[in-house]
């Protein structure tokens, strides 16, 4: 069973896809932060890079998008031998101050803008429409090859000049009236964006792909969707009369009225916070721990509390069959993208090693986003990539933490001691008669040693009197509050204590 509850009352969007009772993948959208992914754009080639075989485009948004020039509609039916094309460069399809048109295909990260594409696309119920696309390709997940090769034909038939279409597998089971009459409405909307091309509009923003709700219930609606909720009524309206116009559509659309939180309702938001977390506890007791870092993510499995009950080898295999399963749900639930390594427990046996990657192989076919198991390397570590599309959950929910600079980690108490050790000895010899330091409470027995021996005997190689303020508030970092005399440090001391 499968279902979509929205959360869509505050200035944050949400969504949250719920598979046999299981949050499976969570999409969130901020007022002023709408994803751009589909949006077509007229754009301006600001620089061509020939060392990267790609250019620089204005789109009108705070950061320039990247264009490879194989994704250049040029470059695209340019009818020369494919070898040969390949081996001129960039500057022979596109020149600096060119207006295209170009649509996003990838959302602005970090520092890097949005990736374009010149090879339009638009997603529908039964296909994706390429108004330049030029071939046919059909979902790997039809039922048979036979219907595959069916539909293959029936989009080769229905195809003119140079249109492509990629059939989807909500095609099985409809007839070919129903999604002809889709194309007809993508090429109407494609002689709409050419018209607007053709007029040569100040807006650089041509098309806008549709709304949060419209998008995901579009990608599931014909893949066993059974109910939508939403807690906003004019939502609720606008989405109940744009299903209709769909009549084999079987998904119940309900909105959602009682006064606790939908997302607590549904217990999404508890699903949400454990995404954030690093460790995910499974069933049997063993559990998975994953780190995402700029470069790639990795994911470890361990036995934890599950010890099995005999036999070491299906106790290892038990472990990490339900490690498979739950780590392809966290990657869509946290919408981890990039290179992906994942450090099994050792398996002795090759059968082992081999149905694991084919159990994961076959767990990732739910996953929507285009996925690649490379295999097992020579030390034993699954290696897979995952497409990036928009920013993953952590990075959308969470910023770097300020005591450890998001690495995790923060220095600990003998190593603070130790700092401020290093500090107190820059004022040996000088003529202050006392110093105060504020430090953290958790380092102040480390700092002053047994019954204060480390405290004075540091005094005396100064030549100072150290004053202490142990702060509990304070996690990080001794601070030099005052410096001078004996009688003004112990105001100070004093004051400090008070407020």
């Amino acid at each position: 069973m499968k279902k979509i509850v929205f959360n869509l009352a505050t200035r944050e969007k949400r969504a949250a896809l719920i598979e046999d009772g299981r949050v499976t993948e969570l999409m969130i959208e901020r007022t002023g932060e709408e994803r751009i992914v589909h949006n077509v754009y007229l754009g301006r080639v600001v620089k061509v890079l020939p060392g990267m075989q790609a250019a620089f485009v204005d789109i009108g948004r705070d950061k320039h998008g990247f264009l490879y020039r194989d994704d250049l509609l040029s470059f695209h039916l340019d009818t020369e031998d494919e070898e040969k094309k390949k081996q001129r460069p960039v500057s022979k399809f596109v020149r600096e101050g060119e207006e295209l048109v170009v649509q996003v295909t990838k959302e602005a990260f970090g520092s890097k803008g949005p990736r374009l594409t010149g090879i339009l696309s638009f997603p529908g119920h039964y296909m994706i429409y390429m108004p330049n696309g030029n071939y046919i390709g059909v979902s790997r997940r039809f039922s048979s090859e036979a219907e595959r090769e069916r539909w293959r034909t029936f989009g080769e038939e229905l195809t003119i000049d140079q249109e492509g279409l990629i059939i989807r597998t909500s095609c099985e089971g409809r007839s070919a009236t129903e999604v002809t009459e889709e194309l007809h409405y993508q090429r109407r909307k494609w002689a709409q964006l050419q018209k607007r091309i053709e007029e040569k509009s100040s807006e650089r923003l041509l098309y806008q792909d549709v709304t949060l709700t419209e998008r995901i219930v579009r990608d599931h609606m014909f893949e066993g969707l059974q109910e939508i909720v939403l807690d906003d009524f004019d939502e609720y309206k606008r989405m109940k009369e744009w299903l209709s116009s769909y009549s084999n559509s079987e998904s119940q659309i309900t909105l959602y009225k009682k006064k606790e939180a939908i997302f607590t309702a549904y217990h999404i938001e508890k699903e949400l916070q454990k995404a954030l977390k690093r460790q995910v506890w499974l069933k049997s007791g063993a559990y998975i721990t994953i780190d995402q870092t700029e470069a790639l993510t990795v994911i470890d499995v361990n036995t934890g509390k599950f010890t099995g009950k005999n036999d070491f080898n299906e106790t290892i295999w038990q472990t990490n069959k339900e490690a498979a399963k739950e780590i392809v749900r966290q990657l869509r639930l946290r919408d981890i993208a990039g290179m992906i390594i994942i450090d099994f427990i050792d398996m002795r046996r090759e059968e082992d090693r081999d149905l694991i990657v084919r159990l994961l192989r076959n767990e990732l076919k739910k996953d929507r986003t285009k996925t690649n198991v490379v295999g097992i390397t020579g030390l034993g570590l699954v290696e897979m990539t995952r497409k990036k599309v928009r920013q993953n959950l952590q990075d959308t929910l969470s910023k770097p933490c300020p005591t450890c600079q998001g690495k995790g980690v923060v220095l600990s108490n003998e190593a603070q001691a130790f700092e401020l050790e290093r500090q107190l000895w820059e004022y040996k010899g000088t003529e202050h008669e006392a110093i105060v330091v504020e430090l953290p409470a958790s380092i102040l027995s480390v700092f002053s040693g047994s019954n204060g021996k480390h405290l004075k005997r540091l005094e005396s190689a100064l030549g100072v009197r150290i004053l202490l303020y142990p702060n509990k508030r304070l996690v990080k970092g001794a601070l030099i509050r005052f410096l001078g005399t004996l009688e003004e440090a112990g105001k100070r001391l004093e004051h400090l204590k008070t407020n």
